[in-house]
C-alpha cells in the first residue's frame, strides 16, 4: 500500500511484507542532491516509520535513472557565511544518519549512478547497499575537490567499513569507485542489473531482518588483513605511523596549499583513536571551519563555473543545434592523434578512421591506444570483451579510405602551413561537403589555416592538451567565418570526449597558450641570469603548479615549445621575446624527456628522482648559483601570466571572465585554489598588481609593462568579478 504523507522529496510505498520502499526524486531537478528540504522531509518520514509496528526493513531507491544522490547542494554549503553555519548543516546530516544507522529495521540502499558526497554518507549509514552495474554508477566522497571533509560521518563511517588505508586514499583523491571495485572493497554487499535492483535490495533487508547481528555490524577499522593490520591499524603506534606517513605524501603533494586533506586525516585519527562520537565532533568543527576558507570558495567558484559551462553551447543562439556526429576521421597517428582517436573511441563512443602516413606510426598510434585500453582491464573498470569492442571502433589507414561518411576530420599533424594547407585540400576532396575540419594546431591562427580552404565555414581549432587522454581541456578556436553549428557540434564532441570546453577568439597562441608563454618566458630568463634550474622550478611548485616551468618543458618537448615562442613574437612584439634558452639547448640535441636529454637528467638515476642535468649550465653560460628569493621568482613569472589574461579579456579573446579562469586551470595548472588567474588578480589586488607590474618594469624593461586595463581598474578601484 502508498503511505501518504504530503511529501516532496520522497515517495513512500510500505509492502504487505512489511518493506518500506523509499524513492528519492527531488521535483524539477535532472538529479537529486542534498538539500535543507531533504533533510526535514527525511526526519518526518523516520517519525512515521519507528512508529509504524508493521515495518521490517526499509529500501532507498533514486526515482530518477542514473542518479542516486551525486551530493549536497552546493549552493547551501556557499550560502554559509561563518564556520558556524557550516558546522550546524553538518551536525545536522550527522543527526539524520544517526537515526538511520540506529534505525529499528534493517535499512538498504539500492544504489543506481552517482552516489557522491552526502549521497554516499547515507548509503554507509544504512546497513546494506547494493547498486546496478550501470557504467554510470559512481561512487565516492569529492568533497575535497571542493576544499572541504565529508561532513555528514563519511570520515568515521567509511574507515570502519573498508579499512583505514583505502578510505583515506578515497576521501584524499576524491576518486569515484565503479561498481566491481566497490563490491571488492566490501563497501557495496551486491551488484545486479538495473531491472532487478529493488528486488536485490528488498531481499537484501529481508536477510539482514533474519540476522540481527549482521545488520548491525558496520565493519571495523581493522579490516586490513595479515600483517598490515597487526603492524598498522591495530595498535596505537602503528596507527600513529599510518597517519604521520599520511600526512607527509599530503605535504609533498599539496606544499600545504590545501587545508582540507590533513583536516580529513585529523578527523579519521580522532575516530580511530578516540571513538565514532569524538570522531563525529572533530568532522563537524572541521568541515565548519574549511567551508569559509579562501581555499574553499576559489575551489566552489570552480565547480559552478564548470557546472554552467556543460549548458553551454559556445554560440550567443540558443536556436543553434549541433550536427550528429558519427563517425570521426583523425589525421596523424602520433601521441596527439592516437589520444585524440583514444578519448572519441572510449569516452564519446563514436568510430575513428585514424590515418597516418607511414605504417609504423599507425602501429605505434594503435600500441599507444591498446596500452591504454589494457591499463583499464587490468584495473578491472573494464572487461576484455568490452576492451576489444572499443579497440575495433578504431580503424587503420593510409590513405583516405573510409574518410566517405566522417562527420568531422580532425588533424594532428605537425605544426607546418604549407602541411595543413594540404589536409584541408585532401579532406575536402575526400569528405562530404558537409564535413568538419578541425585543426590541433597549438599556434598558428585558424584564419591562416582555414584560407586554403574552399568551405572556411567547416573550419575549427580544436586545440587538445598533452596528454590528451589526462589533460581535461579542449580549447576551440573560431574565425569570423566557422559556422555557427559548426562550433555547437565541436563544443557537444568535445564534452562526450569528457573535456571541458572553452570558446576562445582566433589570433596567436589563442588564449591558454598565450598566457603561459610569457610565464615560460620568464622562467628563462631568470635561468639566463643565472637562477638555477631546479630553484625556479621548486618555487613555482610550492606557489602551486603541478610542475615547473622546465620540468613542463621536458615533458611537452623542448622542440614544440620553441616553435611557439616565434610566432607570438611576431604577433606581440618585445613583451613575447624569448629568453633564447630553448634555441641554445636545441642545438645542442636537447628536446626533452623523449629524447633523454632537456633540463634534467633520465638515465642512470633512481626511480622517483629527477635531477637537474647541471651541463645545461656550461650550454647557457650561466653559473646556476644565482641566489633569487622564491618570492621574486613566483611573482615575475606569474604576474606575467595575469598580465596577459587581462590583456585577453581586453581584446575580447575570451568570452567570459569564467572561460579565462577555467582554461588557465585545466589546461595549465593553474593554481585551483587561487581560482584562475582573474579570481587570483582580485585576491591579490589590482592595484597592487598594476603597481607591482610597474616596479619589474622600471628594473627589467618593458616586457612588464602593466596592461592599459589594469591601469584603469585600478585607477576606478574596480575588480575583475563582482560576486
Amino acid at each position: 500500500m502508498t503511505t501518504e504523507l504530503n511529501l516532496t522529496v520522497f515517495q513512500l510505498a510500505l509492502r504487505e511484507d512489511g518493506i518500506a520502499v523509499i524513492t528519492i526524486d527531488l521535483p524539477g531537478e535532472s538529479q537529486n542532491t542534498l538539500k535543507a528540504a531533504f533533510i526535514t522531509e527525511a526526519n518526518t518520514l523516520l517519525d512515521r516509520l519507528e512508529q509504524d509496528a508493521n515495518v521490517q526493513g526499509m529500501v532507498f531507491i533514486s526515482g530518477k535513472p542514473g542518479s542516486f544522490i551525486a551530493g549536497a547542494d552546493i549552493n547551501m554549503l556557499k550560502a554559509c557565511k561563518t564556520a558556524a553555519e557550516a558546522t550546524e548543516l553538518s551536525k545536522a546530516g550527522q543527526r539524520f544518519f544517526d537515526r538511520l544507522e540506529n534505525f529499528k529495521a534493517p535499512v538498504v540502499a539500492a544504489i543506481d549512478g552517482a552516489c557522491l558526497g552526502g549521497g554516499l554518507e547515507l548509503a554507509l549509514a544504512c546497513h546494506g547497499r547494493v547498486c546496478t552495474d550501470n557504467p554510470k554508477t559512481a561512487l565516492g566522497l569529492p568533497e575535497v575537490m571542493l576544499g572541504v571533509l565529508p561532513g555528514s560521518g563519511g570520515t568515521q563511517r567509511l574507515p570502519r567499513l573498508i579499512g583505514i588505508p583505502t578510505a583515506l586514499d578515497l576521501m584524499l583523491t576524491g576518486k569515484h569507485l565503479n561498481a566491481r571495485k566497490a563490491q571488492r572493497l566490501g563497501l557495496v554487499d551486491d551488484v545486479a542489473p538495473a531491472t532487478i535492483l529493488l528486488q536485490t535490495a528488498i531481499d537484501l533487508a529481508k536477510k539482514l531482518q533474519q540476522n540481527r547481528a549482521a545488520m548491525r555490524k558496520t565493519g571495523s577499522l581493522f579490516s586490513v588483513k595479515g600483517l598490515t593490520k597487526l603492524a598498522l591499524e591495530d595498535n596505537p603506534l602503528g596507527r600513529r605511523v599510518l597517519f604521520q606517513k599520511a600526512r607527509e605524501q599530503v605535504l609533498g603533494k599539496t606544499k600545504g596549499n590545501y587545508p582540507a586533506p590533513l583536516r580529513i586525516i585529523d578527523c579519521v585519527e580522532t575516530g580511530a583513536g578516540q571513538g565514532f562520537k569524538k570522531g563525529l565532533e572533530a568532522e563537524a568543527v572541521g568541515f565548519g571551519e574549511l567551508a569559509v576558507t579562501p581555499q574553499a570558495r576559489q575551489l566552489m567558484n570552480l565547480y559552478f563555473a564548470t557546472t554552467a559551462m556543460k549548458k553551454d553551447t559556445g554560440v550567443a543562439d540558443a536556436s543553434v543545434q549541433p550536427r550528429p556526429v558519427q563517425k570521426v576521421g583523425v589525421l596523424g597517428a602520433g601521441l596527439m592523434g592516437a589520444g585524440i582517436a583514444y578519448v572519441t573511441t572510449n569516452k564519446a563512443r563514436v568510430p575513428v578512421r585514424l590515418k597516418d602516413k607511414e605504417p609504423a606510426g599507425l602501429n605505434r598510434g594503435l600500441a599507444y591506444i591498446d596500452r591504454l585500453i589494457q591499463k583499464r582491464v587490468q584495473r578491472r573498470s573494464i572487461t576484455s570483451f568490452e576492451a576489444g569492442q572499443e579497440r575495433h571502433r578504431v580503424t587503420p589507414t593510409l590513405d583516405f579510405s573510409g574518410f566517405h561518411n566522417v562527420d568531422l576530420v580532425i588533424e594532428a599533424v605537425f605544426e607546418d602551413l604549407k602541411l595543413k594547407h594540404q589536409m584541408i585540400a585532401d579532406v575536402e576532396a575526400n569528405c562530404p561537403p558537409t564535413t568538419i575540419f578541425a585543426t590541433n594546431t597549438s599556434s598558428i591562427p585558424i584564419a591562416k589555416i582555414a584560407e586554403a580552404a574552399q568551405r572556411p565555414e567547416n573550419v575549427i581549432g580544436m586545440h587538445y592538451f598533452s596528454p590528451v587522454e589526462k589533460m581535461p581541456l579542449l580549447e576551440l578556436i573560431a574565425t569570423p567565418k566557422t559556422a555557427p553549428e559548426v562550433i555547437a557540434t565541436t563544443v557537444e564532441l568535445g564534452r562526450k570526449q569528457g573535456k571541458t570546453v572553452i570558446v576562445v577568439q582566433d589570433g596567436a597562441g589563442f588564449y591558454v597558450n598565450r598566457i603561459l608563454a610569457p610565464y615560460m618566458n620568464e622562467a628563462g630568463y631568470l635561468l639566463a641570469e643565472g637562477v638555477a634550474v631546479d630553484a625556479i622550478d621548486q618555487a613555482l611548485v610550492e606557489f602551486g603548479f603541478p610542475v615547473g616551468p622546465f620540468a613542463l618543458l621536458d615533458e611537452v618537448g623542448i622542440d614544440v615549445g620553441s616553435k611557439v615562442g616565434p610566432i607570438l613574437y611576431e604577433a606581440f612584439g618585445e613583451r613575447m621575446k624569448p629568453a633564447g634558452v630553448a634555441d641554445k639547448l636545441l642545438a645542442d640535441g636537447r628536446y626533452g624527456r623523449k629524447s633523454k636529454k632537456g633540463f634534467y637528467l633520465y638515465e642512470g638515476v633512481k626511480k622517483g628522482e629527477k635531477p637537474v642535468d647541471k651541463t645545461v649550465y656550461g650550454i647557457l653560460g650561466v653559473s646556476g648559483d644565482k641566489a633569487v628569493d622564491a618570492k621574486e621568482i613566483v611573482e615575475r613569472c606569474v604576474l606575467m601570466m595575469l598580465n596577459e589574461a587581462a590583456l585577453c579579456w581586453d581584446e575580447g579573446v575570451i568570452r567570459s571572465l569564467r572561460d579565462g579562469d577555467i582554461g588557465a586551470v585545466f589546461g595549465i595548472g593553474f593554481p585551483p585554489f587561487l581560482g584562475g588567474p582573474f579570481r587570483y588578480a582580485d585576491t591579490f589586488g589590482i592595484t597592487e598588481l598594476a603597481a607591482k607590474l610597474e616596479q619589474y618594469r622600471q628594473r627589467l624593461g618593458e616586457r612588464f609593462a602593466p596592461a592599459e586595463i589594469l591601469q584603469r581598474m585600478a585607477k576606478e578601484k574596480q575588480t575583475f568579478h563582482t560576486d
